[in-house]
């Protein structure tokens, strides 16, 4: 990786690109349509015809691809190997000729960050919170903005005890053998769908991949099953600190989309100042640390 630092120990860290690799042998023409209305939705255009997008922690490489159809100039990257893998697979079976470059990086890699220059739209969905260092990380992704651009990005609710359960069952899994990661799924799906709000779309987890439903965004619920009980490291944060955090760095709130309280990410798009300017307190403080039992 550029750099040649990590994001996480490796015996610290689930596989998410194995999970990605998976994942695309499901993609097809509706899932790429909803992944597109999403980002049209939460950017509020839906023709990004000469505009820079970096994918920041790019997974399968399915947002790449549609940022690309909506006509943005992609730079995508991931700091996990198989991820970079599964996006270049997507690029060359559904774009092989456009102005899309795919890398291995890391976003908490300061050198790495520093070269890629400025974007338009800097896109990092549910990404920033799996580094081991997510202030930080939100902090590397926002000076990737171009004035007067957007960051849009997606991080773990809040829930007090609960996320912290939650941090104790993702670390588990990522130390287990093959056994032990079988029963915590099987007792995730069954915990999911006993809950009436996400029931029906994570028992499509049992069925095979031809028959997968298709969740918002175009995603899985069978990989979105796995990729929630193995994905570590794992933090959270309420949307006032996040809110609180970019506003100090000059963002404007311009979308928000919260999972009103529950479990999930909520998602933030802001748009940066005209000029870059630096936080207000002068430092990079994570605005949790005067809470030490938070996640």
């Amino acid at each position: 990786m550029p750099g040649g630092s990590a994001e996480a120990t490796e015996s610290d860290r689930f596989a998410f690109g194995d999970n990605w690799l998976s994942f695309i042998e499901v993609v097809h023409d509706e899932r790429i349509e909803h992944a597109a209305e999403s980002l049209a939705a939460a950017l509020g255009r839906t023709d990004l015809t000469g505009q820079t997008f970096l994918d920041v922690g790019c997974g399968s490489g399915l947002f790449s691809l549609a940022a690309n159809r909506m006509g943005a100039k992609v730079h995508a990257f991931d700091y996990d190997p198989a991820s970079v893998a599964a996006c270049i697979e997507i690029r060359q079976k559904y774009a092989p000729d456009s102005d899309w470059t795919v890398e291995q990086g890391s976003v908490i890699d300061e050198a790495y960050v520093q070269s890629l220059g400025t974007y338009d739209i800097v896109y990092a969905w549910g990404v920033l919170h799996h580094t081991g260092a997510m202030w930080r990380a939100i902090e590397a992704a926002s000076a990737l903005v171009a004035p007067e651009g957007s960051l849009y990005i997606a991080i773990y609710n809040d829930q007090g005890p609960i996320s912290r359960l939650w941090w104790l069952v993702k670390r588990q899994y990522v130390h287990s053998g093959p056994v032990m990661r079988r029963m915590l799924l099987l007792g995730g799906r069954a915990y999911f769908s006993s809950r009436t709000a996400v029931g029906a779309l994570l028992r499509a987890g049992g069925q095979s991949q031809s028959r997968d439903q298709i969740r918002q965004r175009g995603m899985s619920a069978r990989h979105d099953l796995v990729d929630w009980i193995g994905g570590f490291p794992f933090e959270v944060a309420a949307p006032e600190a996040v809110f609180e955090f970019l506003r100090e760095r000059g963002f404007e709130l311009r979308f928000l989309r919260t999972c009103k309280g529950r479990l999930g990410c909520n998602e933030y798009v802001f748009a940066a100042p005209a000029v870059s300017q630096k936080p207000v307190s002068g430092t990079t403080m994570d605005p949790s640390s005067a809470c030490p039992d938070r996640i």
